[in-house]
């Protein structure tokens, strides 16, 4: 719901044509992703002829996009542009921020990722299995480093994942401070807060544009600290029967450092399940921002020797993600196979359109028999993201001239905007935008000048891109309504219908005899569409006959069946 006070924005009030062609000295800021949803967040910013990327990761898919695995960001923006980019910054490696690197990186594998030592390793994880080799600059906070017109300082801040950070850019245009995802836990895990004597310096210094992270802005007050979790999972340890499995983003470090805490106290084992799950708690440990107790980590296979009370399975598929170890698990289509006395733990919170997917998934376990604990009936979860009283320090300590909520939805990135006009940003000088919305900055001010194209590229199998929205709404037609096929023959020189019409249904549920009654009147279209053509001197046209029979069996289907199935008329010449 729309914040009360919030005003339409530009791009709400009226379309916006292209924008102007960038003016020397003005720093363009062009976010392709990340904004009105959550996830597939990158920005590209550009200067003097150069292009700088904050982020590129990739959005998951929801129930009305049946059999995409992916959405990544319009690269059409910069793709004939790519040896402009001078690096991708990476804020931090979860996957709606580094997701998309593969894809990008396809099309031009020299251009330099820069990050944290963690970020990095965790994409060249990833890269190894698309075969890319890439150009890498390891940063840590209160680094600098020039990157072509762009001067960026790398700020320390607190995420659900260890060393995220913020990224200060400095042009002749002026400076940028891009938060990433963020909050400003007190008491973190492994002692790193958000830097906010750095982000002070830099408001004294002077922020001509803040990019603040927005999923939290709608929730009042602070973040709760990650610690208070750990006592939760005790007790869920201390009174489960059997085996207990725990499910979290594959990259989410510090919950798994939790149960294996958790674990190591109560005398459990912990297997890890899950090919991304294997895959980054294995850099993660080997960089040393996983401590594994002694003893505790056993591999898959092992685990059936083990008594079920001593047993913890750490997987995937905490948002529903079906394809994910615990989606599988809830089918029965995994080789661990859930059942009475298990307890399963969603240590995550709900992702925005994923709620039906991870409710199918809780009630496939309890028809299961296991008990599930998650966010609606226990603390097994914090936001990594700052709420609203954490959004208003930050923008009382920076003190931007001017404000561009990103990362959420529509509705986060209003709340968001209050909150930086309740701080003194004047509302003139918050910008709400959509992805290829260009925002320029000149002289201390920015502005709206103009849209870009930027859809969404599906990644569905192996094909990237190839997939449309006309692709997806054929699919959930033939999913919600069904098919109907339609096969005659026609001789084109007498008119009449000598095979056929042939009527097939799937997905319909309707039985043949009720089918057969379009038969008919399928036949009678096609003998008056070929006779007026014949009248009119000109040759059969197949592809009118076939739009005939579209029309029959469609008006049929609405009025006899109340559906709209998708029909399939084919019609040939004899």
């Amino acid at each position: 719901m729309t914040a009360p006070t919030a005003q339409p924005t530009q791009t709400e009030a009226q379309p916006l044509g292209l924008p102007p062609k960038l003016a020397r000295g003005t720093l363009r800021v062009v976010p392709l992703g990340g904004l009105g949803e959550v996830g597939r967040n990158m920005a590209v910013l550009e200067i003097d002829g150069k292009l700088l990327v904050i982020d590129c990761g990739v959005l998951f898919p929801e129930d009305h996009q049946p059999g995409v695995d992916l959405i990544l960001p319009d690269f059409s923006y910069i793709a004939d542009r790519l040896d402009d980019v001078v690096a991708v910054v990476l804020t931090h490696g979860h996957e709606d921020h580094i997701g998309a690197v593969p894809f990008l990186l396809r099309l031009r594998p020299d251009i330099p990722l820069v990050g944290s030592t963690l970020t990095l390793a965790f994409v060249e994880a990833k890269l190894k299995e698309h075969r890319i080799q890439p150009y890498t600059l390891a940063v840590s906070e209160g680094q600098v480093e020039q990157l072509g017109p762009f001067e960026c300082e790398f700020v320390a801040v607190n995420h659900s994942i260890p060393d995220a950070l913020a990224v200060a850019v400095r042009t002749s245009a002026g400076t940028v401070l891009h938060t990433g995802d963020f909050k400003m836990d007190q008491l973190p895990l492994d002692g790193r807060i958000t830097d906010l004597r750095a982000f002070a310096r830099l408001g004294e210094r002077g922020v001509d544009l803040f990019m603040v992270d927005s999923t939290n802005a709608e929730v009042p007050g602070f973040t709760t600290a990650e610690r208070e979790i750990t006592p939760v999972l005790d007790r869920v340890f201390a009174t489960a029967q059997r085996r207990l499995i725990v499910a979290s983003f594959a990259s989410h470090v510090h919950r798994v450092q939790q149960v294996l805490d958790t674990a190591h106290k109560h005398g459990r084992k912990v297997a890890f399940v899950g090919r991304s799950m294997v895959r980054n708690m294995g850099v993660a440990a080997d960089l040393g921002y996983l401590q594994v107790p002694k003893g505790v980590l056993v591999d898959l296979k092992q685990v059936d020797d083990l008594p079920d009370a001593k047993v913890v399975l750490m997987c995937t598929g905490s948002q529903g993600e079906p394809m994910a170890a615990l989606s599988r698990m809830a089918n029965h289509d995994h080789r661990v196979q859930v059942g009475p006395g298990d307890t399963v733990v969603l240590a995550s919170s709900l992702i925005p359109g994923n709620e039906n997917a991870v409710y199918r998934v809780i009630n496939g376990l309890m028809r299961l028999g296991a008990t599930v604990v998650h966010s609606g009936n226990a603390r097994v979860h914090v936001s990594g993201h700052a709420s609203a009283g954490e959004l208003l320090y930050c923008y009382n300590i920076v003190k931007p001239k001017n404000a561009m909520p990103v990362h959420g939805e529509v509705r986060h990135l209003h709340a968001n905007a209050d909150l930086a006009v309740k701080t003194g940003v004047p509302r003139e000088r918050v910008l709400i935008t959509d992805c290829g919305t260009v925002v320029d900055l000149r002289d201390g001010r920015a502005k709206i000048t103009g849209q870009v194209p930027c859809g969404y590229v599906y990644v569905d199998g192996s094909s990237v891109g190839s997939i449309t929205d006309a692709d997806l709404k054929d699919r959930r037609i033939l999913g919600d309504e069904g098919f109907i096929s339609v096969f005659a023959v026609v001789d084109s020189s007498t008119g009449k219908v000598v095979a056929g019409p042939e009527v097939h249904a799937r997905g319909v549920a309707e039985d043949t005899s009720t089918l057969q009654s379009i038969v008919p009147r399928v036949a009678d279209a096609l003998a008056q569409a070929v006779a007026q053509a014949s009248q009119g001197g000109g040759g059969v046209d197949t592809h009118q006959l076939q739009q005939v029979v579209r029309r029959v069996v469609g008006r049929w289907a609405g009025t006899s069946l109340r559906r709209r199935p998708m029909i399939i008329p084919v019609v040939v010449e004899a």
